[in-house]
């Protein structure tokens, strides 16, 4: 195996996933709302989902198969619709809760969990073209191209599900009925500026 290659890889990686996204704002918005297990289950599902975005890219790399680009776009745009709809729950809910309510300590049930993460992950096929470009840069890890892709994505999955945690981690420390509500409208916001974005983006695309 190409160490060098392989830490280049890895500290990429961490970088892009470390970067805050839609996953991200569904992650914080979970373990502020519905507590850290909730949050962790949630973090599988977006797991999943990658699992899924990167097998697909692997078959593509493998037959060079073409992408139907209004294919995409359309499934993007229902993507946005959907982190558009978590937006505006997380916002609903956020506003809605009592500024101080001991009831309201208790983590909610609703928000996030396996499925929903799997969702928000799978959310943008565009990724797919995103993985197409860039696992092919370290696919020289190792021998053969079946090795290199095996070993490229669980270290993907392990450092997402690492980086993810400590936001959950960290969400914990911090936890106050306060700030907790702070988080849900600060990530509610985030979520639905990225579905406006990729509304935006997407309608651009499928126009052109």
């Amino acid at each position: 195996m190409n160490t060098a290659l392989t830490a280049t890889y890895a500290l990429t990686v961490l970088l892009l996933i470390a970067t805050p996204g839609p996953v991200v704002a569904l992650i914080v918005n979970t373990a502020a709302a519905s507590g850290s297990r909730k949050a962790m289950f949630t973090a599988v599902g977006t797991n999943w989902a990658s699992l899924v975005l990167i097998g697909a890219a692997a078959w593509i790399i493998l037959t060079s198969a073409a992408i139907d680009k209004t294919w995409l776009s359309t499934m993007s745009l229902l993507g946005c619709l959907f982190i558009g709809y978590i937006a505006v729950g997380t916002l609903r809910d956020a506003l809605q809760a009592p500024a101080s309510d001991a009831a309201s300590e208790a983590p909610k049930a609703g928000r996030g969990g396996l499925m929903q993460g799997f969702m928000v992950g799978i959310s943008n096929p565009k990724d797919i073209i995103f993985f197409i470009a860039f696992f092919p840069q370290f696919i020289q890890i190792t021998e053969s191209f079946g090795k290199s892709m095996v070993v490229l994505s669980l270290l993907w999955v392990a450092i997402d599900f690492a980086v993810l945690s400590l936001y959950i981690f960290a969400i914990g420390k911090i936890a106050s009925q306060r700030s907790n509500r702070i988080i849900s409208l600060a990530s509610g916001v985030a979520l639905l500026l990225i579905a406006a974005g990729g509304l935006l983006y997407n309608l651009k695309e499928l126009a052109a």
